[in-house]
């Protein structure tokens, strides 16, 4: 198996992540996260990205933005060719870990409703279904929220410590 190493998302990787975007999490709804869009995500001091690299290429990627008291999942997408070899768990890990050093309480994900591999997924890292919503992609897939809860509401927060990157 190729070794996988994480690092932060750059402008440069704009690209190749709106690419993915569109062919691994957009397909059917049109493309909305063309490399510009992304380009400015990457940009704003409220975004993280992540982005897992094999033989020299992408092979997943994340993209969060955080607020004051929660964080969103954006965009997240492993190659199938990657699929199943953990590279999905700690790019969402290391994305969980930013998101508690900054102090939010909870990270929220949505995902098509008939997308049972993400579903069983996020389940499996904690996150818990919270809503469902009629007609949120393109006004005719069912959405499910899904939200993971990091402390509890007016908890404070413990000391602020960059993530590292784990490259197994």
């Amino acid at each position: 198996m190729t070794e996988v190493t994480l690092r932060a998302a750059r402008r440069t990787d704009a690209t190749t992540l709106a690419a993915m975007s569109r062919d691994l999490i957009e397909t059917g709804l049109g493309w909305h996260y063309r490399a510009g869009r992304v380009e400015r995500l990457l940009d704003d001091a409220d975004t993280a990205g992540v982005v897992a690299v094999a033989a020299a290429r992408i092979a997943g990627f994340a993209i969060m933005t955080l607020g004051a008291d929660h964080a969103h999942f954006v965009l997240l997408a492993v190659r199938p060719a990657h699929r199943r070899q953990g590279i999905g768990r700690r790019v969402v890990e290391w994305m969980i870990a930013t998101a508690a050093s900054a102090g939010v309480q909870s990270v929220h994900v949505e995902l098509r409703a008939g997308n049972r591999p993400a579903h069983a997924f996020y389940g499996a890292l904690g996150f818990t279904e919270t809503l469902r919503l009629d007609g949120y992609y393109a006004g005719r897939e069912t959405a499910i929220r899904m939200m993971r809860l990091l402390r509890r509401p007016g908890a404070v927060p413990e000391a602020w410590s960059p993530p590292t990157f784990d490259n197994r």
